[in-house]
């Protein structure tokens, strides 16, 4: 593992939303940026990558065609960005399975909205789900409209160990970005005959304050709000995005379905939010390591 920041890059204008993020969070922590291009040989008519349409499978002219738009890309963003050491590589196979196992060497991955070639159908079919449920880091999803804007960062916590982990990092990207950090716990009231609402809500917030204390003393100049409410999470932490740079989440919280990596939560965030998503996780063991 290293603390490298791997960037999903296809050439697309959505890419370059990401690799333009990547390179501002690199320039904040002082992290190397590699460029991934997952080059998916195609057998049939309908070509998507950059240049000309391949001839005969497999055509080596589209790969140098590749591997050049990923050096330019790369050597591009080297020069508009000094000090940064960044570099670009091309990988061969299924785009969310390649991107997932290089996530196992990466300290976080960051992904566009939306793309073409490798990256067809980002948002709109399974890659990005399959991504960002799977990967061994940290994955940020950036919103194109979005990207970069100022705002604070919003994080939600539910008391489950993937959300401390959420707010943890949270707290560390509104220190390095000086924004204020808004943490927000929202919930679905039981009607079984559960505590009445004022005390639900004051226990919620009891809860939440002791993993916040921890972190306010870590970076006391973190301007912190806390808003507790009762609705549904996905739907208060899309609205609370509106005004937001970054939204975090863990990989699923309470309540989520054994087995399932990416809660309902995490999914609608990266459908919906009006901000670049970042969705939080334990490290996984990579296939190598175990």
């Amino acid at each position: 593992m290293s603390d490298e920041i791997l960037v999903g890059y296809d050439g697309s204008a959505d890419a370059t939303v990401a690799l333009n993020w990547a390179l501002d969070e690199a320039e904040r922590t002082g992290r190397p940026v590699r460029l991934a291009y997952v080059f998916e040989w195609v057998t049939v008519a309908g070509w998507i990558g950059p240049g000309v349409a391949p001839g005969i499978w497999p055509d080596e002219t589209a790969r140098r065609q590749v591997e050049e738009l990923v050096g330019t890309a790369a050597s591009d963003a080297a020069a508009a960005r000094p000090g940064l050491t960044v570099h670009g590589e091309v990988f061969d196979g299924p785009p969310a399975l390649v991107l997932e196992e290089r996530s196992a060497e990466a300290g976080l991955l960051v992904l566009g909205s939306r793309g073409h070639g490798g990256f067809g159908g980002l948002l709109v079919g399974s890659t990005a789900v399959s991504v960002t449920a799977h990967a061994h880091c940290p994955v940020v999803v950036v919103r194109d409209a979005a990207a970069g804007r100022p705002g604070r960062v919003v994080v939600g916590v539910d008391g489950s160990p993937t959300s401390l982990l959420a707010l943890g990092f949270a707290v560390e990207r509104a220190a390095q970005r000086h924004v204020p950090l808004h943490v927000v716990r929202a919930w679905e009231p039981a009607t079984d005959g559960g505590p009445a609402p004022d005390d639900a809500v004051a226990a919620e917030r009891a809860a939440l304050m002791e993993p916040l204390a921890r972190w306010r003393e870590t970076f006391p100049e973190v301007e912190v709000t806390v808003d507790v409410v009762t609705g549904r999470p996905a739907r208060t932490l899309i609205e609370a995005s509106r005004d937001a740079q970054l939204v975090v989440v863990g990989t699923r919280g309470r309540g989520g379905l054994r087995g399932m990596l990416l809660g309902s939560v995490g999914q609608q965030l990266i459908q919906h939010a009006h901000c670049p998503v970042a969705v939080v996780r334990e490290r996984r063991q990579s296939r190598s390591e175990k």
